[in-house]
């Protein structure tokens, strides 16, 4: 066996291979769609069947041991190396501190709510606060080895986002840095100060774009078709495969015991539920896992293109419509042509003919179900984003179809922390949500602050007096008795 700090000697043999039409492409240069068809690639390592040379058991052990490596390229999402990228090496791997993000036991006041065991997995606790972190590690470094292996002198890394791929992006490469650049397109007006203030904080040059994500992305989409660029969003295939090490951990976590559980996950632009579900297959395909868990995609009634999908009966009968998005406080959820979404079929296909019917849903809800639940899901001790929201709101709207079972158990993504999404709570909580989100705050969830006293007031007193009239006042409104 392998000892958990020693680098793996496997290398595997990967390759592009598009869905559109079949086609196979050297991994050499960076693809993005199929010069044949135009279609999306999946990567496809062809010497994966020589992993099943050990048993599910020895790679569970092999990943356990890793689990406490000092070794700093397994310390991360590579430490299932062999499942992901296998084609690195040891100096071409970014570790920032990605990955092994908690997964944290709903309050039994929340499970009580949902009628269910569950838990949220905190991908807000990754560096750049978001699940992207998967991804970036992957992507930066397969592109470090190119830039090694070619001896580029400059990369311009681009890439569209709402938020969190624009932090992750900027992130890794700053941290890489000379020979790469960084630049960032973000929908004008569509994007947190928070989140704005992550790529601008890590010095890559931002251009704001008129419009939605769906326009940014048609912009860098035609940068990466006619320049040379690397495109970092889920287009490329490398931010895939790091994304499947949230399916690995979560297997882990549960002691590679997949039985009764139901993953929930926004969609989005499809990318991070392909990964979920292309980890599991492969963990599958080893044995590592005796069965699939149940994988919901969850989407707002404001961007749910695919939903609208699978929510014909008829497989025969589906057709895939773009549709136009309308304001979503889930903001990286806001897409209507998700670019994953032929992955997103794939795999789904796959799931279905090993777990059956119910294998792969879609949930839709609403957006004052998502803002509802987000503020729910922090009264009770967690840090979810509205997209963790989103999830605990597919959650309840899939108890309330029926087609989840008290005796499962969910994992919900949460697939950035609570802070960056702080200004669309604090709307919320003062009421100031525009109206097109079409959200009405709670009164039983709104605290906004209270000012017990003015400036005028405050002045007038002496700092003895103040402190004792200000004691007072707070005894006043918490409705405190004096000690006897």
């Amino acid at each position: 066996m392998t000892a958990a700090h020693d680098f793996p000697a496997y290398r595997g043999q990967m390759e592009y291979f598009c869905l559109g039409c079949g086609s196979r492409y050297n991994v050499d240069e960076l693809h993005y769609t199929c010069p044949d068809c135009g279609g999306v690639f999946l990567l496809d390592n062809t010497d994966f069947d020589a992993l099943s040379a050990r048993s599910g058991k020895e790679w569970q052990d092999i990943f356990d041991a890793r689990a406490a490596t000092r070794t700093t390229p397994l310390r991360g999402i590579f430490r299932f190396y062999e499942l992901m990228a296998p084609l690195l090496e040891p100096e071409d791997i970014i570790y920032l501190g990605e990955g092994n993000t908690p997964v944290i036991e709903a309050s039994p006041a929340m499970s009580d709510m949902a009628g269910i065991p569950f838990a949220f997995k905190n991908d807000g606790q990754n560096p750049s606060a978001s699940f992207k972190d998967r991804g970036m590690a992957c992507a930066f470094s397969f592109l470090k080895s190119l830039v090694r292996k070619h001896g580029w002198d400059e990369v311009l890394t681009v890439c569209a986002s709402t938020g969190d791929t624009s932090a992750a992006a900027a992130l890794y490469a700053s941290y890489v840095g000379a020979p790469l650049k960084s630049v960032v397109l973000l929908p004008h007006g569509k994007v947190t100060p928070q989140q704005l203030s992550q790529p601008l904080g890590s010095g890559a040059t931002v251009l704001e774009v008129p419009g939605v994500f769906d326009d940014c992305m048609k912009v860098v989409e035609h940068l990466a078709e006619n320049y040379r660029v690397a495109l970092l969003n889920s287009k490329n295939s490398w931010r895939i495969l790091g994304q499947e090490s949230y399916a690995f951990e979560v297997a882990q976590w549960y002691g590679w015991d997949m039985q009764n559980k139901c993953i929930f996950v926004p969609i989005g632009n499809a990318g991070n539920i392909t990964a979920v579900m292309s980890g599991f297959l492969k963990l599958h395909r080893l044995g590592i896992i005796s069965c699939l868990p149940r994988v919901f995609g969850v989407q707002s009634h404001h961007a749910d293109p695919v939903y609208r999908y699978y929510s014909v009966q008829d497989p025969a009968s589906r057709v895939f419509t773009p549709v136009t998005v309308q304001p979503s406080v889930a903001q990286a959820a806001m897409i209507g042509n998700p670019v994953s979404f032929p992955r997103v079929r794939h795999f789904a296909d796959q799931f279905e003919a090993i777990g059956g019917q119910g294998a792969f849903q879609v949930v839709q809800v609403t957006e004052q179900a998502i803002m509802d639940a987000m503020i729910i899901a922090n009264r009770h001790g967690h840090i979810a984003c509205t997209q963790g929201g989103e999830c605990l709101a597919g959650l309840m709207r899939a108890r309330e179809l029926g087609i989840i079972a008290p005796h499962e158990t969910a994992v919900l993504d949460a697939t950035a922390h609570a802070l960056k999404f702080s200004g669309f709570q604090d709307m919320y909580f003062s009421g100031t949500l525009p109206a097109e989100y079409g959200v009405t705050p709670d009164a039983g969830l709104s605290n906004a602050p209270e000012l017990l006293m003015d400036e005028a007031a405050r002045n007038a007193l002496a700092p003895e007096e103040f402190t004792l009239a200000a004691a007072r006042a707070v005894a006043g409104r918490l409705g405190l008795a004096p000690k006897s």
